[in-house]
């Protein structure tokens, strides 16, 4: 069962653009927000996937565009102004390359930072405008943005930046503008099959989907899960550093 926050919901037509809908999450978000109704605005990269979820799940606007890319989100706003405000405006696109800090390349690090982090900033600037009074603007972060963890090198460091940001806009841009927080765990995607590591409480994309719609309905600003892995992570970083470090530091030691 929905709450109704005063936005309209997607059974009743809500225009809602997803990015980084190609795979994952935002497909998988997509599909379930096409069942209720929703008049979807589908965009990453891979424009053939797009075309082909499209298909897949209906029909949807497809719009190719690239979150690191201010020129290329601001032609997709343009387009997307044409067909009036948004409901709410959704990013998940993200790039991972797990391992330690001192073993990644420095141009990838920038490539993930810029994906991640300047990535939500570009498109915050570019969807805010788009959006209806009271309109949802929905960035991804991660758990792995609260604390520091051994092999998040600098994906964490990146999410960590998109929790901050996320808040900033929250004090920023409310009540125009409903800013809303996704902090996933571990989802079963392209991303995660790189980590050689077991993954507490691994989720389906579907399911997170549903966690994420539920949570978008109702009124908190962050919506996280699975939650027997985030409570834990949110106890940790609440600790002081003397004992949070301590135990980070065991991890590496038992990893």
């Amino acid at each position: 069962m929905f709450i109704n926050t005063g936005w309209p919901m997607p059974e009743q037509g809500a225009r809602i653009w997803i990015m980084g809908a190609s795979d994952g999450i935002g497909a998988a978000l997509a599909r379930a927000y096409a069942r209720q109704g929703a008049r979807l605005i589908l965009s990453a990269r891979s424009e053939d996937r797009l075309e082909a979820l499209a298909q897949e799940i209906g029909g949807a606007e497809v719009i190719a565009a690239d979150v690191a890319d201010p020129l290329s989100l601001q032609a997709a706003s343009e387009r997307i102004a044409m067909g009036g405000p948004l409901d709410a405006a959704i990013t998940l696109a993200a790039l991972y390359d797990p391992g330690q800090v001192s073993e990644i390349d420095a141009d990838r690090a920038a490539q993930i930072v810029g994906v991640n982090l300047m990535g939500s900033f570009h498109f915050a600037r570019a969807a805010a405008p788009l959006l209806r009074p009271g309109g949802q603007l929905v960035l991804t972060g991660s758990v792995a943005g609260y604390i520091g963890l051994p092999q998040g090198q600098i994906y964490s460091a990146s999410k960590a930046g998109v929790i901050n940001l996320a808040e900033t806009l929250r004090a920023e841009l409310w009540p125009a503008c409903d800013v809303r927080l996704i902090n996933p765990g571990f989802v079963e995607t392209r991303l995660t099959e790189m980590n050689d590591f077991e993954m507490p409480g691994l989720m389906q994309p579907d399911a997170a989907a549903e966690r994420i719609i539920r949570g978008l309905a109702g009124r908190g600003f962050e919506i996280h899960f699975p939650r027997r892995l985030t409570w834990g992570l949110k106890f940790l970083r609440a600790l002081p550093y003397g004992i949070a470090l301590r135990l980070t530091r065991r991890l590496v030691r038992e990893g």
